[in-house]
């Protein structure tokens, strides 16, 4: 396996960062509702956004290579924990600048229930 990569647990609402055998990091996410759940699978991190605008994709985007999906802060921290968003992984905004800079365009991300 390569480092970093990541694997998002939907039944724990969990991102776990990998970035060697012995270090790892874990993070409280929100993920899709049942009308809009988030895809399961293997993917990769395509592009890296830093979002200056009051959005409600929070400060920082990690875009999938999975056309509309990503890995985003939040302006709406207490929504960390449920099944809400449209299919995107959300995470605290400390926590998203914290993992964008630990990851590379290409980094794997492979989410399981």
């Amino acid at each position: 396996m390569q480092y970093p990569y990541i694997i998002v647990s939907l039944k724990k609402k969990t991102l776990t960062l990998f970035r060697s055998a012995k270090d790892h990091r874990v993070f409280p996410i929100a993920i899709g509702k049942q009308a809009t759940p988030t895809p399961q699978g293997t993917w990769y991190i395509q592009n890296k956004k830093i979002l200056t605008d009051d959005s409600p994709f929070g400060s920082h985007w990690l875009g999938l290579n999975l056309p509309g999906y990503g890995i985003h802060g939040t302006n709406q921290p207490s929504s960390i924990g449920e099944s809400i968003s449209g299919g995107c992984i959300r995470m605290y905004n400390d926590d998203i600048q914290w993992l964008f800079l630990q990851i590379y365009i290409g980094t794997p991300v492979t989410i399981i229930e």
